[in-house]
């Protein structure tokens, strides 16, 4: 495969691999670190590939943020604009153009390609990155994608990609795909652990810390917190002890931010200047922020769960993976090495679970049953998982869906559903706008 940056990156290395593996099955996992150029690396060494002949490449990312990043800094490697070669498709945001080979898909827009021509006629392959991640759109998509290649696309190639994953599930789910292993270039990070008074509000213990970083250390501070309210609280804090140090910027990261604001988080910071962004899980993959080499940890994230019973989802706040509090650590070394900030004692880093729970068991599963009934699968069970939805859950949408009507109870969608399910909200919502 052809290598596509000037400065050699430890993606390439494995270039060759994943071109042989793919002769022999369609499909791999490939586990690179952060930085080693998997994201961008990968889909602009594919392009010219032999057996892609016209079709396209579609490169899968969880975060919209994360698509637009990613569109970008391929374009710009090209010397193009987005919607040449390079293209995106996310919500309220898409430019492609007759001579696009490469797609950056946000996952939730690929289910409505992948349900709109389930032979994705016109792509050559899928490249699902940051899959460790494991939202449901990103597991439906997956199992969408396996029923493809199974009865009509045997030629489409699949690679799972990720910086922290367990691997084996993955590879026994993709027919025992061969594994790919990148070793990555990430400089040393120093972990500094400074524990946690549980008395005390996050916002005032996270202020205190990256003020204590930004005395201690050059360079830009990248710090997590579990979401907009405690970043919102956080920047209150800082905003007048920050009045004595005007070369530093504050600003605030977070999905339901406007583009241009996000843009402007992650923008390079003029010479002589440097910036602490506030940010929530957003930042954790997928996104080098140019200037950090000090991360802020709160050890904290704020995950949506479904509560049957109420038929509503509630975003709880719990302790991060130590795959996620690894990822985050990781933001310090992207470019040089750097120092990470954990608001937790040491001992407490072993007692984290290994991965995040996958959506798929906590999440509402009406969204998923209209997905399946749109594919044609009336027993959502039996689609190819890595992790079966739930037997109550599914019971529970079911029951749902037939009360709103665009389910029968056989499991197949009524001439209500396919108006329900091009609305952004959840059934329930949807129902009570139509």
């Amino acid at each position: 495969m052809t290598r596509v940056f000037d400065t050699p990156l430890p993606i390439d290395e494995v270039l060759d691999e994943l071109s042989i593996a793919w002769r022999a099955a369609n499909r791999a996992v490939l586990v690179a670190p952060p930085g080693a150029g998997k994201t961008t690396g990968v889909p602009l060494a594919l392009r010219t590939a032999p057996w892609l002949k016209s079709r396209k490449i579609l490169l899968l990312e969880p975060r919209r943020l994360a698509a637009r990043g990613a569109a970008a800094r391929m374009a710009a490697l090209l010397d193009e604009e987005v919607g040449q070669t390079v293209g995106l498709r996310a919500r309220l945001g898409t430019r492609v153009g007759p001579a696009t080979r490469i797609e950056v898909v946000t996952e939730g827009v690929f289910t409505r390609m992948i349900l709109d021509d389930p032979s994705l006629q016109d792509v050559g392959c899928v490249l699902f990155d940051e899959f460790h991640e494991r939202s449901l759109a990103s597991d439906t998509g997956l199992a969408f994608a396996l029923e493809s290649r199974q009865a009509l696309r045997e030629d489409l190639r699949l690679l799972v990609m990720s910086a922290t994953l367990d691997t084996a599930p993955v590879a026994r789910l993709l027919a025992d795909a061969p594994l790919i292993l990148s070793e990555g270039r990430s400089f040393d990070v120093t972990t500094t652990y400074l524990g946690r008074d549980t008395r005390r509000g996050i916002d005032e213990q996270m202020a205190q810390a990256i003020l204590r970083a930004l005395r201690a250390e050059p360079g830009s501070v990248l710090a997590f917190l579990p979401g907009q309210s405690e970043i919102r609280r956080t920047e209150q804090r800082l905003a007048d002890a920050l009045a004595g140090l005007p070369e530093v910027d504050l600003v605030s990261l977070y999905g339901a931010l406007d583009l241009k604001a996000q843009d402007r988080a992650i923008a390079p910071t003029p010479p002589g200047r440097r910036k602490v962004v506030l940010s929530t899980a957003i930042a954790e993959t997928s996104l080098t922020i140019e200037g950090v080499r000090v991360v802020v940890d709160s050890g904290l994230a704020r995950v949506p769960r479904y509560e049957p019973d109420a038929g509503v989802t509630r975003l709880e706040t719990v302790r991060v993976s130590r795959a996620a509090a690894d990822q985050r650590r990781g933001r310090a070394g992207r470019t040089e090495p750097g120092v990470c900030f954990r608001l937790w004692d040491e001992p407490e880093t072993a007692s984290l679970k290994p991965f995040a729970e996958p959506e798929i068991r906590s999440a509402d599963l009406a969204p998923l049953l209209l997905d399946c009934a749109a594919w044609g699968a009336s027993d959502p069970t039996a689609l190819p998982w890595l992790d079966s939805p739930p037997a109550a859950a599914l019971a529970a949408a079911r029951d749902e869906l037939e009360r709103l009507g665009p389910l029968t109870p056989d499991g197949r969608p009524t001439p209500a559903a396919p108006e329900l399910n091009t609305l952004a909200p959840p059934p329930r919502p949807a129902h009570m706008v139509l």
